[in-house]
């Protein structure tokens, strides 16, 4: 292989068609009917995609490793394999209705870069990695970005470890079940930068006629688990005001919710996204009922204003409809500002290869958000349609993967120039 020194590979372009054509083939583990994809973590679907992966990346010449927590490491050689890698990489999992493009665009876009530095034998200074994190998503074990997280050392292994999803199987036996439990502890594998490419899941972009966002960071979020105890009664004979309907005092509360973030628009957002109605039986008035609650905001004061408001809504709600309930705060994530000098990357590269661009923050969580406080971190976005994402038809055009993996490539490569130099 050919050494290039002297220069930051500024020739070096993906190969868009190829990145596509990853894009369609991986869509098939998991594919749902409706052109979507299922690929819960830890499932045979996701055994099935982090197979294909390691296959791809070692036929372009690149070592696969993974840790404790199942994440995957492809490094490609460096010049000097003793420094800490350039980092780029997403997530393979996706929600139960999931579209193709959340998560696995960055890792594909990371794919594209090593192909890119494999057929034109540019070699950088520093090793090059792409990750897979485990279970970004948090759809089937609960919180998101859990592993990455342990990497950060935001949660311990045996935390992770012992979750279960909402059919009790426990995390740690899932993951010894596909096989992709290493003996690296989870958290010692070194970074020196870390991108992550990947589609916006908002209307910005697409509006603005932009084909790159430049993220600066993640608005904060926090996640509560609440249950509604009321009392199970017969629908037929329970006279309306002897009842003690949980799911209407849950109805009350998630209306509150929406009042109390439509009154912080249009920065902030408050989500319901899961319900369990229990008896759940047509002639049964509800005895108890579990919901989630998802607040964000760029300002971490105004998540916690929101969370001061339902907090104090929802007893009242409760009372008067002569229930109880029991709010668990279960994820806080606070606002993350990235690197100015890795979001300068990002901007520099996107004006060298004549797109539009434009600086925003993430409404949505992503792993880069745990790993900017462990290294250098921006991230890269490329608009979807509608801004629709967590969705079965959730589009991208294959211009803007291609653009967003070629802005990707520059990245690293000005990255890998730039913590080259001798301070």
């Amino acid at each position: 292989m050919t050494k290039q020194t002297g220069n930051t590979g500024s020739n070096l372009r993906v190969d868009g068609q190829a990145l596509w054509t990853d894009l369609m083939e991986t869509a098939r583990f998991g594919g749902t009917p409706k052109g979507g994809i299922r690929r819960l973590t830890l499932t045979d679907e996701d055994r099935q995609v982090r197979d294909w992966f390691v296959k791809t990346c070692e036929s372009l010449g690149c070592t696969v490793t993974f840790d404790s927590m199942g994440n995957l490491f492809a490094r490609r050689p460096g010049q000097d394999n003793a420094l800490p890698p350039i980092t780029m990489g997403s997530h393979l999992d996706t929600q139960p209705t999931g579209g193709k493009y959340d998560g696995i665009l960055g890792v594909l876009g990371g794919l594209s870069v090593l192909r890119a530095l494999h057929r034109s034998g540019y070699t950088t200074r520093h090793p090059i990695e792409l990750i897979n994190w485990t279970n970004e998503e948090g759809s089937r074990f609960t919180p998101p970005m859990m592993c990455s997280g342990v990497f950060a050392g935001i949660f311990t292994e045996q935390e992770v470890l012992d979750k279960r999803d909402r059919a009790g199987i426990r995390f740690g036996d899932e993951l010894e079940r596909i096989g992709y439990r290493g003996a690296e502890p989870c958290g010692q594998h070194p970074v020196t930068a870390y991108f992550e490419l990947h589609i916006e899941q908002g209307p910005i972009l697409e509006a603005e006629e932009k084909t790159i966002g430049i993220v600066e960071g993640v608005q904060g979020m926090r996640w509560y688990e609440v249950t509604v105890h009321g009392k199970d009664a017969h629908a037929g004979s329970t006279p309306m005001p002897m009842r003690h309907d949980a799911l209407v005092a849950s109805a009350k509360m998630i209306e509150a919710l929406s009042e109390i973030a439509f009154a912080h628009a249009p920065t902030a957002v408050g989500t319901v996204g899961l319900i369990e109605n229990r008896p759940n039986s047509n002639n049964v008035v509800p005895g108890e009922t579990f919901f989630t609650v998802d607040l964000r905001d760029p300002n971490d004061a105004v998540v916690l204003e929101m969370e001061t408001e339902f907090r104090k809504r929802f007893p009242d709600i409760a009372e008067s409809c002569g229930v109880t309930l029991d709010i668990v705060q279960i994820w806080d994530a606070p606002a993350v500002h990235f690197s100015p000098a890795c979001i300068d990357m990002v901007a520099e590269a996107a004006a060298e290869g004549g797109y539009s661009a434009r600086r925003m923050v993430s409404g949505p969580g992503h792993d880069a958000a745990y790993l900017a406080s462990v290294a250098p971190t921006s991230m890269i976005f490329v608009p979807c349609k509608d801004g629709l994402s967590h969705n079965e038809e959730e589009s991208i055009l294959e211009p803007d993967a291609e653009a967003g993996a070629n802005v990707l490539l520059r990245a690293v490569l000005k990255a890998d120039a730039a913590f080259s130099r001798e301070p």
